[in-house]
């Protein structure tokens, strides 16, 4: 009997970010860096979603990344989960 093996689903992974913010271009660097599909979400452009953001996270500053609902907070903390060896395993990547 042959064994049927099945891909792990990866998790859907958010970035809310805004123009001119190099924050957000580091996340989104990093994310790209890892080949990591995301959500980017313009607070600056689309209307409302500023507020669905400080509310999602509770905070107002950008980027604000969630990977499957999870939040995870901005670029620093993205950073420090990468330095510790943890975003990988958040992102499916493991």
């Amino acid at each position: 009997m042959s064994e049927i093996t099945r891909e792990k689903k990866k998790p859907e992974t958010v970035v809310y970010t805004a123009a001119f913010c190099s924050y957000c271009a580091g996340a989104k660097s990093l994310l790209k860096k890892k080949g990591v599909a995301y959500l980017e979400i313009r607070v600056d452009e689309e209307a409302g979603k500023r507020e669905e953001m400080e509310q999602r996270a509770g905070r107002d500053s950008v980027p604000q990344i969630f990977i499957d609902d999870q939040h995870i907070g901005g670029f620093d903390e993205l950073v420090e989960l990468d330095m510790d060896d943890k975003l990988n395993s958040l992102l499916g990547l493991e």
